[in-house]
């Protein structure tokens, strides 16, 4: 029979479990039954067809729209955590303790703003009449169009995670044990080794999971490719928004929606895996 503190451990992990389970899994489980029901008369009808699937995997937009999000995804997530570095690395070894946690604080307020509210002053500032381009005008450069374009909507992926990967990033350096550092420098190791050798290896896990935030975040953001990127090429979540108005398709937008979840469920796994596998073993 179980122990007491075994029957204590499985109840404070029950509220977990149902939130969870009411939350995600039974959310995720009529989307992917949903993804085989059949529309009729604009009216959808529990069904088990496999049109849905066949249609959309079959479609070479839905592949465009997919290579299209992997890839903003993928370089807005190298490019924040390259961006986040130098800035995680001076709060992690070069201010004090007081300043860190000031930076952290200021780091964490622009989460109390709609993120929406932050992306339409983008609109402002990277119009072609904005307050950018005038300031380049001065120097005899300009107008650019960065608006309505990738450049815009990678504007918008930074603005909503690269404030998240400079903390996890933070957070992660400065756990180091700074005797290894002081051991590495003794036995004649330079600065570029000391950070590619001892610091870079010793904060791989908080590096990692910073960039595969930053990774889910950007490939299934709706909000920067669509006001920001003029949703000139469409991602997969301006896919399903125009799915479901025509014809009010939402199964089809369900195998869409399905094929995120597996993506980002495959690149976490690998993510977890690359920062505690070789620990583990």
């Amino acid at each position: 029979m179980p122990s007491r503190t075994d029957v204590y451990k499985y109840v404070w992990r029950l509220p977990l479990i149902l939130w969870q389970g009411l939350f995600f899994v039974v959310p995720l489980l009529l989307m992917v039954a949903m993804s085989f029901w059949l529309v009729r008369n604009y009216r959808m009808t529990p069904d088990f067809i496999f049109d849905n699937w066949e249609r959309m995997l079959t479609r070479g937009y839905v592949w465009n729209a997919y290579e299209v999000t992997f890839l903003r995804a993928t370089v807005a997530a190298a490019l924040a955590s390259l961006i986040a570095f130098p800035a995680s690395f001076a709060l992690a070894f070069r201010v004090s303790e007081t300043t860190r946690r000031w930076a952290i604080f200021f780091l964490i307020v622009p989460f109390f703003t709609s993120y929406l509210v932050r992306v339409y002053a983008w609109q402002v500032l990277l119009a072609e009449s904005g307050p950018i381009n005038a300031v380049l005008g001065f120097a005899g450069l300009g107008p650019f169009t960065m608006l309505n374009s990738g450049f815009g909507a990678m504007v918008g992926y930074m603005t909503l995670v690269l404030p998240l990967v400079v903390i996890l990033q933070t957070f992660s350096l400065a756990a180091i044990d700074k005797n290894l550092i002081e051991a590495a420098a003794n036995l004649g190791a330079g600065a570029a080794q000391r950070l590619f050798n001892v610091i870079i290896p010793a904060a791989k896990v908080g590096l990692i999971l910073g960039a595969v935030f930053a990774f889910i975040l950007s490939f299934g953001d709706f909000v920067s490719p669509f006001y920001l990127g003029g949703s000139k090429p469409p991602t997969l979540s301006i896919l399903i928004i125009d799915t479901t108005k025509s014809g009010q398709q939402w199964p089809r937008a369900a195998v869409v929606a399905v094929m995120m979840i597996v993506t980002l469920f495959v690149v976490a796994f690998a993510a977890v895996g690359a920062a505690y596998g070789r620990r583990n073993g």
